[in-house]
């Protein structure tokens, strides 16, 4: 018996993911985008056109049949209106990603619903430039329920989605796509 089939699907595809995760942590990070609200603005830019690409995820009820109240975790309206406070006009974002099969659209939420982990420690850098989760910020905010509550209980969803064992590879192949997508639109925002 491998290691992995004792790791829930979320595990496993934290550990399938990190080395893409961690090039989109250095690829941010290295933009400074919490030294001037000007940075922040591109950074900004960067996430709505992120959201912009998964947002069609969202209203999909195959999704919803596994993910509790995914329609409402969305984060676009929110990116977007951060845009307005900052005056920042909208980026032309590519088409989005709403045809996905199922493995590989579960992959792209694990990434998205994701980063609103690492969000907590961003809004805590937004905030010193005088954001918030009012103003400038709203994408960053926790859940009503809180952060753990929210990520513990999408990723029971998450890990209790029925796919075929030749799925798992597809749902992992799914989050490594978005943490490069990401990456990408970092890299263009940034340049």
């Amino acid at each position: 018996m491998t290691q992995t089939a004792t790791l829930t699907r979320a595990e496993a595809l934290r550990a399938a993911t990190h080395d893409a995760h961690e090039r989109l942590d250095r690829t941010i990070m290295a933009a400074k985008p919490f030294d001037s609200v000007e940075n922040y603005g591109r950074f900004a830019a960067m996430q709505y056109s992120l959201h912009h690409h998964t947002a069609p995820l969202y209203a999909r009820a195959d999704l919803a049949d596994h993910i509790a109240d995914l329609p409402a975790l969305s984060r676009f309206s929110a990116v977007t209106q951060d845009l307005a406070d900052l005056g920042v006009a909208l980026p032309h974002p590519g088409a989005p990603v709403g045809d996905l099969p199922l493995p590989e659209a579960l992959g792209w939420l694990y990434v998205i619903e994701g980063s609103n982990l690492g969000a907590a420690f961003l809004l805590k850098a937004a905030q010193k430039l005088g954001l918030s989760e009012d103003h400038g910020a709203r994408h960053l905010a926790g859940a009503p329920e809180g952060r753990a509550a929210h990520w513990r209980t999408f990723k029971a969803g998450l890990d209790a989605a029925p796919l075929a064992p030749e799925d798992e590879a597809r749902v992992i192949a799914g989050a490594v796509a978005a943490f490069d997508h990401a990456r990408g639109l970092a890299q263009r925002c940034f340049a």
